[in-house]
């Protein structure tokens, strides 16, 4: 299992350009299910999550192939495979985003309830609401849910959760609306960019939704949906981690294709914190734009509430947390979306952090010095924030388990190491065996 070894205290500086969006490639992927053409897709990550994307559509009777200028092509093959697996689904929790588009483009789906990241439940039932509400026979059988429906018919459908809109679930049910008979309106539908990226494929292959990125869809249905060709969004946590490792290290980069209009929240708390992003050109498209990241030596500390879109990221609270354990002061962060996220509170602590924390609240005591140690990454978000404390660490830092980073980061460490960061990749056990022998 690949671990990384960081050695601490170096700089970054340089340029870099982020990444197409995870977040915003694996909904998209599983739209292709709904076309009667082929679906080309630009600037699909080199992740392992959409490679197990790849796999799951690929059982799903999709063929995937890559075109001359390196965008993603699918095509349906075989319109009669409904199952998905759970060997694969187990893998990502997105996987969930095939059902609505499986069942509004076949009639039937079998998906396996998904796995993903370990910080606390994220149930599915207003999806499976959502698509019942659009008609849909819903019953769960052995760890499969099993949908199926003569027809889809418009409604209108609240989607509102306790902890806030449910970004899949609007996915979901977005996509079967759009070839269901007459209108839907999704109420408090989740305002994520990604949700307004997947609307802009949707419209592009013939659908009709008005209102994305706002609480409220409207989708009129139409009949069928055709090719078409579409460029994903830059990865916005992407962007905002490596605006904060850059923080860290009081560094001094140019971030290209970073988000503006996406990261707005997270730009705000940098601005208090101390960290300057700047717009290096301010008639570019704010949804893609380059941007300078600087900072001051004293950092400020700041309060944070995770909150959805347009509010600041729950993707993003770990790596905050390492850059707030800088900060001169006391720094207030609450989690709302995942009370349970703060696997990395403990980890951080073995770093010399000095973390409180109460509920779904932690208090930062910012202002000492993160001393390396070995750690355990728990999950995608905090594997990111361990990695970064070990950028600002005196000594060496051994993050374990980053196989979840590969699962949101294309090859993280080759990116940093561009930058002037000293990260290497390497096996626990040869890591073991070379300590062993140096004892």
């Amino acid at each position: 299992m690949d671990c990384f070894r960081i050695e601490g205290g170096r700089r970054l500086a340089g340029r870099v350009t982020v990444d197409g969006s995870k977040n915003a490639s694996l909904p998209l992927m599983a739209a292709a299910l709904l076309s009667d053409g082929p679906v080309e897709l630009e600037g699909v990550p080199d992740l392992s999550d959409t490679g197990n994307m790849v796999r799951l559509l690929e059982d799903l009777g999709l063929e995937v192939s890559r075109t001359e200028g390196g965008a993603m092509r699918f095509r349906t093959v075989d319109p009669s495979a409904i199952h998905a697996r759970y060997d694969i689904v187990r893998t990502m929790r997105a996987s969930i985003c095939v059902l609505g588009p499986l069942l509004a483009r076949r009639g039937r789906a079998i998906v396996s309830m998904p796995g993903g990241c370990a910080f606390g439940s994220r149930p599915v039932d207003l999806h499976l609401r959502g698509l019942e509400a659009l008609g849909a026979r819903i019953r769960l059988d052995g760890g499969d849910i099993h949908c199926e429906a003569d027809e889809l018919v418009g409604t209108t459908i609240f989607l509102g959760g306790p902890f806030g809109s449910t970004v899949l679930g609007t996915a979901n049910i977005m996509s079967a609306a759009c070839v269901a008979k007459g209108t839907t309106v999704i109420e408090s539908a989740a305002c994520e960019p990604e949700i307004a990226d997947l609307a802009r494929l949707l419209n592009s292959m013939g659908a009709r939704i008005t209102g994305a990125g706002g609480p409220r869809l409207v989708i009129e249905g139409v009949d069928r949906l055709g090719p078409a060709t579409h460029r994903v969004m830059p990865d916005r946590i992407v962007a905002g981690t490596y605006a904060a490792a850059v923080a860290v290290t009081n560094g001094d980069v140019v971030i290209e294709d970073f988000p503006y209009d996406s990261l707005l929240a997270a730009v705000d708390r940098f601005s208090e914190i101390g960290v300057r992003v700047e717009r290096q050109d301010p008639t570019e498209d704010s949804r893609r734009c380059s941007v300078r990241v600087t900072c001051e030596r004293d950092l400020r500390p700041s309060i944070i509430t995770t909150q959805p879109h347009p509010g600041f990221p729950t993707d993003l609270q770990a790596q905050f947390m390492t850059l707030l354990c800088l900060a001169r002061g006391n720094s207030i962060v609450t989690e709302k979306i995942y009370p349970e996220r703060f696997m990395h509170v403990a980890e951080l602590s073995r770093m010399g952090a000095n973390l409180i924390r109460q509920g779904p609240t932690v208090m930062v005591v910012g202002g000492g010095q993160l001393v390396g140690a070995p750690v355990m990454a728990s999950d995608l978000r905090a594997s990111a924030g361990l990695v970064m404390a070990g950028l600002a660490a005196r000594g060496e830092t051994i993050v374990n388990r980053v196989y979840h980073l590969d699962r949101g980061y294309v090859r993280m460490e080759e990116t940093l190491n561009a930058l002037g960061a000293s990260v290497e990749r390497v096996d626990d056990k040869e890591l073991a065996a070379a300590d062993t022998m140096a004892d």
